[in-house]
C-alpha cells in the first residue's frame, strides 16, 4: 500500500491530488467481504445452497459498510430465492466466479415466478458468473402439450435503483432470462444469453416500467425477443447488441391494458441481427388503449437473413388465436430508421401495418439498403405518414 507522503512542497501536494483522482489513494471506507462458503454453501452442484446465499445476503445487506458477496469457482445448487432490501449497506457487489445451477426437476422452479429475484434494492452490482436454469426439460414438456408450469424468470430486478449487471451468462432459462421491472438507472454490459431458437417465451432481456436503462455489448441467442420493451419504459439505450436466433428487438406487445402508459426515448444503435424472425419491431394488439410509442431511434443496424428487418405491426396476434379484431389505440409517432442495411429472407423487408384509427406519423427512413436474395426487396405501408431521405431500398412506400 502506498504510504502517505509528507507535504514538504507544493509539488508533493499536486502529486497527492493526482493520486487521489487516479484512485491510487482510496479515500472511501474499505469493503467488507462475505464468502458464501463461510455461510455453508457447497460448490458441488448437488447440495442445496439456497439458505447459505440468503444468509450471505442478510449479512451484507445489514452491514453499514460497502460489501462484496463472493461466490468462488464451483457449481452451486439454488432453488427460488428472493434477495430483498431495504439494505443498510450503501453498496453491494456480488462477484461470481462459479456457476449457479437450478434443480434438475423443472417443477421445483417452474411454479415460481422467478428463480433469482432482487426486490427493492439499491446500488447492487452482479459481476461475472453463469446462471444455468436447466430449461430444456420444461420446454419439452410444453412442446408435448402436457400440463406444464409456466416456468420461472432466471434473474429479475423489481422496484430497484442503481443496478449493474456485467459479464454474466444466462443459460437455458425456463422463461425470460433477465427482467428489469419498475427500476431506475440500470446498466447491463457484456452479458451473454443462450437458449435454443425454438425455446418458448425465453426473452433475453425484458424492460418495463423503468427509466434510464442501458444495455451495451451483449450477445443474445434465444427463442423469443432478444430484447423486449414493455409499457412505461423511458430513456432506454441499446448499443452493440448481437441477436440471433430470436425474434429481434421488439417494442411491445402493447395495448393489453386500456390505460397503459407509453414508451418513449428509445435508442437502438449498432446492432446485428442474424437469422432472426424480426429485426426492429414495434407491435401492438388491435384493441383500444391510451398507450403510445414516440421518440425512437433505430440506427446503424446490420440484418443478415432476417425475415422482417423493419416492421410495425398494430394487428399483432401470434398464431392468430383469440385475436381481439378491434382497432389499435396505440399512437406511434416520431420513429427514425437510419443506416439500416443487409438482407431479408422474405420479399417484404419493410412493413408498416398501422392502426386505421391512429395512423403512424413522423416515420423517417434514411440510408436504408435491404435486399432479398441479391435482388430488390419490397416495402408495404398501411395507415402510415412519413418521409424517406437519401438512399432507401426497397423503394419507400411512405
Amino acid at each position: 500500500m502506498l504510504k502517505m507522503m509528507k507535504l514538504t512542497s507544493p509539488l508533493h501536494g499536486i502529486i497527492l491530488i493526482l493520486f487521489v483522482i487516479l484512485g491510487i489513494v482510496n479515500s472511501t471506507s474499505a469493503t467488507t467481504n462475505y464468502n458464501v462458503l463461510n455461510f455453508g454453501a457447497k460448490p458441488n452442484g448437488k447440495t442445496d445452497s439456497t439458505n447459505a446465499f440468503l444468509k450471505a445476503w442478510d449479512a451484507a445487506c445489514g452491514s453499514a459498510d460497502s460489501t462484496m458477496i463472493y461466490v468462488p469457482k464451483g457449481r452451486y445448487l439454488l432453488g427460488s430465492v428472493a434477495f430483498q432490501g431495504d439494505c443498510k449497506s450503501p453498496q453491494i457487489t456480488i462477484r461470481i466466479d462459479g456457476n449457479l445451477v437450478a434443480p434438475v426437476d423443472y417443477q421445483v422452479l417452474g411454479k415460481s415466478t422467478n428463480w433469482l429475484s432482487f426486490e427493492g434494492v439499491s446500488d447492487v452490482s452482479i459481476i461475472g458468473g453463469a446462471l444455468d436454469a436447466k430449461g430444456p426439460s420444461l420446454w419439452d414438456c410444453k412442446a408435448s402439450h402436457s400440463n406444464c408450469p409456466s416456468g420461472a424468470t432466471t434473474l429479475s430486478f423489481t422496484n430497484s435503483n442503481n443496478i449493474k449487471i456485467r459479464g454474466l451468462m444466462s443459460l437455458n432459462s425456463q422463461l425470460f432470462h433477465i427482467v428489469i421491472n419498475g427500476c431506475e438507472n440500470v446498466h447491463v454490459q457484456g452479458v451473454k444469453i443462450i437458449a435454443a431458437g425454438n425455446s418458448p417465451n425465453t426473452d433475453g432481456i425484458h424492460v418495463q416500467l423503468s427509466r434510464n436503462v442501458e444495455i451495451i455489448k451483449c450477445s443474445i441467442k434465444t427463442g423469443d425477443d432478444c430484447i423486449s420493451i414493455g409499457p412505461d419504459t423511458q430513456n432506454l439505450w441499446i448499443e452493440q447488441v448481437t441477436c440471433g436466433p430470436g425474434h429481434g428487438i421488439s417494442i411491445g406487445s402493447l395495448g393489453k391494458d386500456l390505460k397503459e402508459k407509453g414508451v418513449q426515448n428509445v435508442t437502438v444503435w449498432k446492432t446485428t441481427f442474424s437469422g432472426t424472425q424480426n429485426g426492429l419491431r414495434i407491435k401492438s394488439w388491435a384493441r383500444p388503449s391510451s398507450g403510445f410509442v414516440q421518440g425512437v431511434r433505430f440506427m446503424n443496424s446490420v440484418m443478415r437473413n432476417v425475415q422482417n428487418p423493419i416492421v410495425i405491426d398494430q394487428n399483432y396476434c401470434p398464431h392468430n388465436l383469440n385475436c381481439p379484431d378491434q382497432v389499435s389505440g396505440i399512437k406511434i409517432k416520431d420513429i427514425i430508421y437510419e443506416d439500416i442495411r443487409g438482407t431479408s429472407s422474405t420479399p417484404i423487408a419493410i412493413k408498416f401495418d398501422c392502426s386505421v384509427k391512429n395512423p403512424c406519423t413522423g416515420i423517417k427512413l434514411q440510408n436504408v439498403n435491404l435486399t432479398y436474395l441479391n435482388k430488390a426487396a419490397q416495402s408495404s405501408c398501411s395507415n402510415v405518414v412519413g418521409k424517406a431521405f437519401d438512399l432507401v431500398r426497397p423503394n419507400s412506400c411512405l
